[in-house]
């Protein structure tokens, strides 16, 4: 399977990991069409789909992307920032899921994809409190809609990085350079989504997958390409244990 003649309408794409995965769509000979909304109003929602749908004539992947952050604890965060990352996140997520899957049926090898983390309910990882929460419901919102939308042959699947990915919020919140230095390139989710987006969709849904992970199962054997400093020790991401998966042995 290819992505040629595919359609993807994916929010959140001004930069970051988003950016990645529309600029790699433009290198391979793909057409973007940047539209400015607010995932969050679903009428800003609909027209955005219908007007990617008016130009391209269906919609055969959707990527929930559009994401807001903010680590700070429920003494920290204020309400306003909460409704703000659960409104994004969750609300964000629903909206742009429900107003792409109509036009996503019936087309060939559909995907859902939200780049949200599997659910880790030891206690280390129930902190901070509101950005689990909204990236939590991100994945619950994505792992429903896989079996909603599974007679329909639509797959719905999230993915996520073991390591820190060299985005802003990396840079803003996580440690600055020192943080960058530790991260892997935004090409480690860009080429993670391609393979995912490959995989036969009737089959292949309903699964909270690593980036690394993937990667290796689609045939990459050497990580150390994506990182943003050769040798470096890289920093593993929220809600991951370790940075490479079990058993992987290269560089």
């Amino acid at each position: 399977m290819t992505l040629s003649g595919k359609t993807m309408f994916i929010s959140g794409v001004s930069r970051g990991i988003g950016l990645a995965i529309a600029k790699e769509i433009e290198e391979v000979g793909g057409q973007a069409l940047p539209i400015v909304g607010d995932v969050r109003d679903p009428d800003s929602v609909t027209a955005a789909v219908a007007q990617a749908v008016e130009q391209f004539g269906a919609i055969d992947v959707c990527v929930n992307n559009a994401s807001a952050i903010n680590l700070g604890s429920i003494e920290e965060v204020p309400m306003k920032r909460f409704d703000l990352m659960n409104g994004i996140q969750i609300r964000g997520t629903y909206a742009v899921s429900q107003a792409c899957i109509p036009h996503m049926k019936g087309r060939e090898n559909p995907h859902i994809l939200t780049l949200s983390p599997p659910i880790r309910m030891e206690s280390e990882w129930l902190k901070p409190t509101a950005y689990m929460m909204a990236k939590y419901g991100m994945t619950l919102c994505a792992l429903g809609i896989a079996e909603e939308m599974r007679e329909a042959g639509i797959a719905s699947n999230t993915l996520w990085p073991r390591t820190l990915v060299a985005t802003a919020a990396v840079q803003n919140l996580l440690g600055g350079d020192e943080a960058m230095a530790k991260a892997r390139k935004p090409e480690v989710y860009s080429d993670a989504a391609y393979a995912i987006f490959n995989k036969p969709a009737r089959e292949y849904t309903g699964q909270s997958l690593l980036c690394e992970d993937v990667l290796l199962d689609s045939g990459v054997t050497d990580l150390s390409v994506y990182n943003c400093t050769p040798n470096a020790e890289l920093g593993v991401d929220l809600w991951v244990d370790t940075p490479n998966p079990p058993g992987y042995t290269g560089p």
